[in-house]
């Protein structure tokens, strides 16, 4: 487990290299962690059903594999709903966000 230290959440909420934004189904960009919050927040059904299945987490991957953030990426793999990712993100940056302080 990584300790989040400041560098580390200054890394996470920063915004990612055009190279590795999160492109949505619907068009979105998304290029950091609070975008990802509000794409979610506002995301019609069939946008997350496409990024989302029993097979899939693009969300998830994209945490995990860009932004580097384990827990979250688990928290985004266990969440069945928008919602209950929203909230994930949500309170990840709240922590992450304390951490800057």
């Amino acid at each position: 487990m990584v300790k989040i230290t400041k560098d580390v959440a200054e890394k996470r909420l920063a915004d990612v290299s055009d190279e590795v934004v999160f492109r949505c189904y619907d068009g979105q960009i998304l290029s950091n962690l609070e975008e990802l919050e509000n794409a979610l927040s506002d995301m019609p059904n069939e946008t997350y059903g496409h990024h989302v299945s029993e097979e899939k987490n693009d969300f998830s991957t994209w945490v995990r594999d860009i932004i580097e953030d384990e827990k979250l990426a688990n928290d985004l793999k266990k969440a069945v709903t928008k919602e209950q990712a929203a909230k994930a993100v949500s309170s990840r940056i709240s922590l992450l966000g304390s951490k800057l302080g």
